[in-house]
């Protein structure tokens, strides 16, 4: 009786050893990441929320198909071709619209070494995709000792220049210290002087 245990125990142990090695690979073999970002990832971002983080989100990690389109006269060739490489291109940073959430800038970081996933070498697809995009992309050098300022003198420089304030409406010569209701009806008078050049008020 004793022994029928024992041949028993035996083989249960043998059973459940041949299961675990025949045991198939876990179908999702992952575990938490310490942390999102490298060090000098977070530093950045930190650095550019202050910098202008009260005008614009700042999303990261952003894959450069989810901010441009391929126009509609292209061909389907073409089309999937610009779609496919896009989708495996990625931003370290891009600067969105508060109000619609619209592109407005794209940042990278570029380490010397091109360690940790930072791009040493510039990418000619990216930079010509942002370029016909019409979205400025500024590749930041990484190294120690930038201050706020310096970041954000470095992306206002490549933002889109706003647009020219109308300029106020001329003054003909000899307008300037006359009465309203005078100069509702004086008439353009024959230039002095500057060559034929009439005043125009700063």
């Amino acid at each position: 009786m004793e022994l029928a245990i024992v041949l028993l125990m035996l083989l249960i142990i043998v059973a459940v050893t041949a299961m675990k090695l025949h045991e198939p690979e876990l179908a999702f073999p992952f575990k938490k990441k310490v942390s999102l970002f490298t060090p000098v990832e977070r530093t950045f971002l930190a650095m550019i929320e202050e910098a202008v983080g009260q005008k614009y989100r700042i999303m990261c990690r952003v894959r450069l198909a989810d901010i441009v389109t391929v126009r509609q006269s292209t061909n389907k060739k073409t089309s999937k071709d610009a779609l496919t490489r896009a989708s495996g291109r990625h931003l370290d940073f891009v600067l969105c619209s508060k109000e619609d959430m619209s592109p407005v800038m794209a940042i990278d970081l570029v380490h010397n070494n091109g360690k940790e996933g930072y791009k040493s070498q510039r990418d000619w697809f990216v930079t010509g995709s942002l370029d016909a995009a019409h979205i400025p992309h500024v590749r930041i050098k990484v190294r120690s000792g930038y201050k706020v300022q310096d970041i954000k003198e470095c992306i206002e420089t490549k933002l889109p220049s706003k647009p020219n304030k109308a300029l106020p409406p001329p003054i003909m010569q000899g307008t300037l210290n006359l009465p309203d209701e005078l100069k509702q009806n004086a008439r353009p008078t024959r230039p002095v002087g500057n060559a034929g050049r009439s005043v125009i008020a700063a």
